[in-house]
């Protein structure tokens, strides 16, 4: 559903097809990781989403989940030699090379906080 509510955000206001599809494949990492290592697969607990887009400025994508929270820093880099034939640890690093900004937090229900920004003035900041 939060697919289909970005589709939908990005259609209506004219953002590039591509942009769309890259943002897209970001908030899939995104939820896949609140749901399987946030939550961990726990049917009571919850996934919050929230999207803003400003027309021609920012995309600006919330997930929050009601895990224990994590540290980003010791995610594996999956370009290191050793883990190249690991078939997950990619998620985190997707997201960075598809968003201009990706920052992590503690969230307000004790979780990973995860804001993803995307610029539509075709500027990155790295």
């Amino acid at each position: 559903m939060a697919e289909q509510v970005l589709a939908e955000m990005c259609s209506s206001n004219r953002v590039d097809d591509e942009v769309t599809y890259w943002v897209g494949m970001a908030l899939r990492e995104a939820l896949a990781n609140a749901i399987k290592h946030g939550n961990k697969l726990n049917p009571d607990k919850r996934v919050f989403v929230h999207m803003v887009l400003q027309p021609g400025a920012e995309l600006r994508i919330v997930v929050e989940d009601e895990g224990d929270g994590f540290d980003p820093e010791k995610v594996a880099n999956p370009t290191d030699p050793g883990n190249l034939l690991l078939s997950s640890g990619r998620g985190v690093y997707y997201m960075r090379q598809f968003m201009d900004e990706v920052n992590f937090h503690i969230g307000e229900r004790g979780g990973t906080r995860l804001e993803l920004v995307k610029r539509l003035n075709g500027r990155r900041t790295k």
